[in-house]
């Protein structure tokens, strides 16, 4: 009874100080939040190569467990859908360098119509393959390839072991894109290959035009079994309690984009960045 006492009143403690401490210092918690790093993933989160901003991140964002979660290893073919300005690259790039294949998946300007939308995917491609030029000795095995996003196709059928995505999904919803995206993640897969999805978490399902940032854990689930996909398991590495998700500028009113007046900055970098569902599913 003693025994069980205080492990009561440590537990009690415990919750009562990650109650309290900041924003930077939030703790997941909950079923499989804290997956067991492996070696080789803490070691490219620990790599030299990365960008000083990007590495403050971190704290939101989790990449060791996030990517242990989602059984990214050396060795294994990974698919990263729309890296951007390439965050993750910087990690999954040189964990595979030696031993697997990173593949950043990014639009085909071409496929998009002349314009800004076209001009924005140009610029991102460009950003993406100058990181890449700029420090061979990280991603000179990286690959980058374009697809159509009205019909995408990421590489040959049953081809990769993980396909990655993050913070992408309310993008490709609000362009009537899902679909395809979750078909296409799906064909490029092998038998038994790991769809991992990051994404920020509704309160509950959205509309289709809502335009806040947030999506709806119920609805990705349902996008993903839609396309033949089982949910292996579920993560709240990346929850944020104090996101209320009511902000005036959806997500983006959130860091690292921080669309607020600047009389607000404190109140949101005292929330941090947006609360996120990890879900792990299988081909």
């Amino acid at each position: 009874m003693k025994a069980r006492s205080l492990s009561c009143a440590c537990l009690f403690t415990v919750s009562t100080l990650l109650l309290a401490a900041p924003a930077m210092a939030i703790k997941p918690a909950g079923p499989n939040a804290q997956p067991a790093i492996t070696a080789a993933v803490q070691a490219a989160v620990d790599g030299k190569g990365r960008t000083p901003d990007n590495v403050k991140r971190d704290a939101y964002r989790h990449p060791a467990q996030t990517l242990s979660f989602f059984g990214v290893e050396p060795g294994k073919t990974v698919v990263e859908i729309t890296p951007g300005g390439g965050w993750y690259s910087e990690i999954l790039a040189p964990l595979l360098r030696d031993k697997g294949t990173y593949v950043a998946a990014v639009v085909d300007p071409m496929a998009v119509a002349e314009g800004k939308a076209r001009d924005y995917q140009q610029r991102g491609r460009d950003g993406l393959k100058k990181k890449f030029a700029g420090t061979p000795t990280l991603y000179d095995k990286a690959k980058i390839v374009g697809y159509d996003p009205k019909a995408p196709k990421f590489g040959p059928d049953n081809s990769a072991d993980v396909v990655l995505t993050f913070r992408n999904v309310h993008n490709w919803r609000s362009a009537n894109q899902a679909e395809g995206m979750f078909k296409g993640f799906y064909s490029v897969l092998k038998p038994g290959g790991v769809l991992g999805v990051v994404e920020h978490r509704a309160k509950a399902d959205v509309p289709a035009d809502d335009k806040s940032g947030y999506v709806g854990q119920a609805q990705v689930i349902a996008m993903a079994e839609a396309a033949g996909f089982k949910l292996a398991g579920s993560s709240e590495i990346n929850a944020n309690p104090r996101d209320t998700k009511d902000h005036p500028n959806g997500v983006w009113t959130l860091p690292p984009v921080n669309n607020h007046d600047a009389a607000d900055d404190a109140k949101y970098k005292a929330i941090g960045e947006s609360d996120r569902m990890t879900l792990r599913f299988v081909k």
